[in-house]
């Protein structure tokens, strides 16, 4: 019986596990991989006491950091997909997809989200053949090309830039008149004569032979149906929580994110904490992650020397 599981491995569960670890509470962290969502960030710039970082070295020293404390107080089981969690009286069951079971006083779900898939015709025939979900993965493959972003907050701008320092042009589509990124970032994006951004639509399909070659929008304000040429698609509009598995053991908000309390990122069954993207904080982002499961923890310490 362990006071305290972990779910996920990006910074929240490893903000979660390092601290559990430091409190000397008996931990299982359980996760399919330990990286979290920036490890597909060629370079990250706003991690705290960091100039600059690529993902796949943030996703590292994650790691590392975690598996730094794995002894006595920390359990570490990687490669395990979280597939069901259970109230037995006063303790929880865990259950993955391998139908392994890991038994628990708390629960700390910091499980992240996924990328929200293009819904417009034939864009499920065309995913890894021209469409795309990771700049950094795929960009450079479209070196002196003309291609599209479709989204409209941070995550599209940034790709768009990182798309402009190689590409030969770059047209941002966004379903909205307004962006949800911050002024600084679209105002920099603007300014590079190799970038073009169209509002107000709504993608319709996508066409080509065996590659994605163009994108068909209609303009939300003309109704008019408008197919442009591309050599390349990166789709870049939100995330979808990874909490399905949660969904019959707490309180879940309309799409889908753990219902917490800002105060202890408590969810509204007691005993289950939640950190990271999969809460419904208004913002995320990794620091804010780390920061909701240093809170979280420390309410759970408490709270499980409450209910010795």
């Amino acid at each position: 019986m362990y006071d305290l599981i972990i779910l996920g491995g990006g910074p929240a569960g490893a903000a979660g596990a390092v601290y559990a670890a430091r409190k000397q509470l008996k931990t299982a962290i359980i996760a399919y991989e330990f990286a979290g969502q920036s490890v597909v960030s060629e370079t990250i710039y706003n991690w705290i006491g960091t100039k600059e970082i690529s993902g796949g070295d943030l996703a590292q020293n994650l790691k590392d950091h975690i598996f730094y404390y794995k002894g006595p107080f920390l359990d570490i089981f990687e490669g395990e997909k979280i597939k069901d969690i259970e109230k037995i009286d006063n303790h929880f069951k865990v259950i993955t997809e391998n139908n392994k079971t890991y038994e628990g006083k708390s629960i700390l779900i910091a499980t992240g989200s996924g990328r929200r898939k293009l819904e417009a015709i034939n864009a499920d025939k065309f995913e890894h053949k021209g469409i795309t979900y990771c700049a950094s993965c795929d960009g450079p493959m479209f070196a002196d090309m003309d291609v599209l972003v479709i989204g409209g907050g941070n995550a599209a701008f940034e790709t768009a830039l990182q798309l402009l320092a190689y590409c030969k042009s770059v047209i941002l589509i966004h379903r909205s008149e307004n962006f949800r990124a911050d002024e600084i970032t679209v105002e920099k994006t603007k300014n590079n004569p190799k970038f073009k951004a169209i509002t107000n639509a709504e993608v319709i399909r996508i066409d080509g032979d065996n590659f994605a070659n163009s994108l068909t929008y209609k303009d939300k304000i003309t109704g008019e149906t408008i197919t442009i040429p591309t050599s390349g698609i990166f789709v870049e509009i939100g995330q979808i929580p990874n909490t399905s598995f949660a969904k019959n053991v707490v309180s879940l908000d309309e799409i889908g994110k753990i219902k917490v309390d800002p105060i202890n990122q408590a969810g509204e069954t007691e005993g289950i904490w939640a950190a990271g993207d999969c809460s419904n904080g208004r913002y995320h982002q990794n620091n804010i992650a780390v920061g909701d499961a240093v809170k979280a923890i420390e309410d759970i310490y408490i709270w499980l020397h409450k209910n010795k």
